[in-house]
């Protein structure tokens, strides 16, 4: 009798082993939607009136994620039946205004959200690149906080804070590539306006919302370069990790060895953060027509920063 017992005992932990790794696999996206947040172009021509620099679809895909461009202008309503479909979101870098442009306007709603979302359980990851992690700092602390630096055109090694210890963004890089990144010049950087350290720390929001990975220095100014949120899968990066692999027309992006892999490590880490979310799509033929693939990129490699582009109308 003790026998049979004994049996039925493994056999119901085995089955409840075998559950808890089937809802595991359950719980885990891997067919994730990565929406990229389109801008205003400066100088609007006809079919021209908005963009995504290519390099942003091109980094998500690298790490197996598809792309769908949120287009500017679109009501809220819109953008909340996109919320819904997608599993995460990045605000890319650019010049669009953070206050009053479509692309605030935008990035406004999807970061709200993101907030009331994981107040509910559910899971959706923001990323902000350059002008994308400056719009954070004005959503989360709702004021402009960003000092003028001379940062325009330039590659820095990152000066991490004793916080990375507890970072969930750099907790898969090799230790090597950390090495590297604290070392060498691997992080490019396009920006005019940063947020210093000291208005950084010294706004309660922004100190309470996110924890500091690391600053910068342009010789002057130390500045915040990378953040995350303690309780949110809400990131930033005031430099670029996308165009160390896939920006080639500016002479000062790395592409080193150790630059390439920086890449895609960040894109691995958002993608992996995207599968988290179990956002969907209502049918495969509205995931199919919201994709990137229905526009093609123009090659703009030979007038401007950016090597090729998706227009919009």
């Amino acid at each position: 009798m003790s026998r049979i017992y004994g049996v039925v005992c493994i056999w119901l932990f085995l089955q409840a082993v075998s559950s808890a790794v089937i809802r595991a696999e359950i719980q885990r996206n891997d067919r994730p939607v990565i929406g990229v947040l389109a801008q205003e172009v400066y100088a609007p021509t006809p079919g021209k009136n908005a963009y995504i620099a290519a390099s942003y679809v091109k980094y998500l895909e690298s790490a197996g994620a598809r792309v769908v461009p949120v287009m500017i202008n679109k009501s809220e309503e819109e953008y909340t039946r996109l919320f819904k479909s997608i599993n995460g979101i990045l605000f890319p870098g650019g010049s669009a205004n953070i206050v009053s442009s479509g692309y605030a306007k935008a990035a406004g709603i999807f970061y709200r959200l993101a907030l009331e979302a994981k107040s509910k359980g559910d899971y959706f990851p923001v990323l902000g690149t350059c002008l994308g992690f400056e719009q954070l700092t004005l959503l989360t602390s709702e004021k402009l906080l960003l000092s003028h630096t001379n940062t325009t055109g330039v590659a820095l090694p990152l000066d991490f804070t004793p916080e990375i210890k507890a970072s969930r963004m750099f907790k898969d890089f090799p230790e090597d590539l950390m090495t590297v990144l604290a070392k060498e010049p691997l992080t490019e950087n396009s920006h005019q306006w940063s947020i210093t350290t000291e208005n950084f720390r010294g706004n309660e929001k922004l100190k309470k919302f996110y924890r500091i990975l690391s600053t910068n220095t342009d010789g002057e100014n130390e500045f915040v370069s990378t953040v995350e949120a303690y309780d949110y899968p809400i990131y930033g990066t005031q430099w670029h990790p996308e165009k160390n692999a896939f920006e080639w027309t500016l002479p000062y992006i790395p592409h080193t060895p150790s630059a390439i892999k920086t890449t895609f490590y960040m894109a691995h880490f958002f993608v992996n953060e995207a599968r988290k979310s179990l956002h969907n799509f209502t049918s495969q033929e509205e995931e199919q027509n919201a994709l990137i693939y229905n526009y093609s990129p123009t090659y703009t490699g030979k007038k401007f920063a950016f090597e090729q582009i998706y227009y919009f109308n």
